[in-house]
């Protein structure tokens, strides 16, 4: 029997990574025949491809002719991006550049995935209107990967976005769950910070929004420009912890909070929240609460499962 393989067609990259593997399945799921491309971690399951390399971007855009691409791959840890400026750059800029060209080049509106650290966190809410000020490398290069982007294909969305979390493989994997382990072992103390106001963003609902703006873009061309899109509850990492626990009847004592701005590692703003209006008035949106969403994640990795019963029934 013929596969019926639908008409619409999505190429994600970066679609190994947290954020990633959430587009793909999103898009996979509701019709779209999509393409993940990755690096390290691409075979067998999605196509193997260096960013860096023009040829092998070339080729796979103009052999899969996609309607969209969704550019979620990037140098995200800002520590690594201040210890290896050249190498993020290359990613977080030229690759996007690059990459925006091709998409121009085959007529696909490509949507590229920035971050809520353009801002310095001084004056929020956030609109899209809004002077970035990046504190941080990594908030510098994903602010040149959008201009770059906008200047070589002015048909392209950009997308910011604040810290994720969702079904990772590691905890390392976010900065949200990486904290699942100091919430855990509660016969030592954890400094949390309590002082940068964060908020966390399920990577499910920001595959939804990458759908249904493609979806709506399909629809009407002036689809276009900047976006945001966030949770709307607003936590510390030390509120995080104190959530994560109470989602799994965890005592929390043990946490500390720490009100003082970090003096290690890259700057961070204070509060960067975006103002998400803009995508909502185009009925553009989905979000899971936090507790939920970061018990559905954390699940595989609660090493005392004799939770399950309280939890769950």
């Amino acid at each position: 029997e013929d596969v019926d393989i639908p008409s619409r067609r999505v190429l994600i990259t970066g679609a190994t990574g947290l954020l990633g593997r959430a587009v793909f399945k999103e898009f996979n799921e509701n019709n779209w025949n999509a393409v993940g491309c990755g690096y390290r971690r691409a075979q067998p399951r999605f196509e193997q491809i260096n960013l860096l390399d023009s040829i092998a971007v070339h080729d796979i855009i103009h052999d899969f002719q996609p309607h969209v691409i969704v550019h979620c791959a990037a140098e995200r840890r800002p520590d690594i991006v201040e210890s290896q400026p050249d190498a993020a750059s290359q990613l977080n800029v030229a690759a996007s550049a690059n990459l925006a060209k091709e998409a121009a080049g085959v007529g696909a509106f490509l949507i590229y995935i920035s971050t809520d650290y353009v801002f310095d966190g001084t004056s929020p809410p956030y609109k899209e209107t809004d002077a970035p000020n990046p504190l941080n490398l990594y908030g510098k290069t994903k602010l040149e990967g959008e201009k770059a982007v906008l200047e070589n294909n002015e048909e392209t969305a950009v997308l910011r976005i604040p810290v994720l979390y969702g079904e990772v493989e590691r905890l390392e994997e976010s900065a949200v769950t990486v904290m699942f382990d100091k919430v855990q072992f509660s016969n030592k103390s954890a400094n949390m910070d309590h002082w940068q106001q964060r908020f966390p963003t399920n990577v499910k609902d920001v595959a939804a929004v990458c759908r249904q703006l493609a979806e709506k873009r399909i629809l009407d061309p002036s689809i276009k420009g900047t976006f945001h899109w966030s949770g709307n509850e607003q936590m510390t990492k030390y509120e995080m912890a104190c959530a994560i626990a109470d989602a799994f009847n965890l005592p929390s004592s043990h946490l500390r909070p720490i009100t003082d701005s970090p003096v290690v590692g890259a700057l961070r703003p204070k509060n960067a929240q975006l103002d998400c209006s803009k995508l909502e008035m185009l009925g553009i949106g989905q979000r899971t609460p936090f507790r939920a969403g970061i018990r559905e994640s954390l699940w595989p990795f609660l090493v005392d499962k004799r939770w399950r019963q309280t939890v769950f029934h």
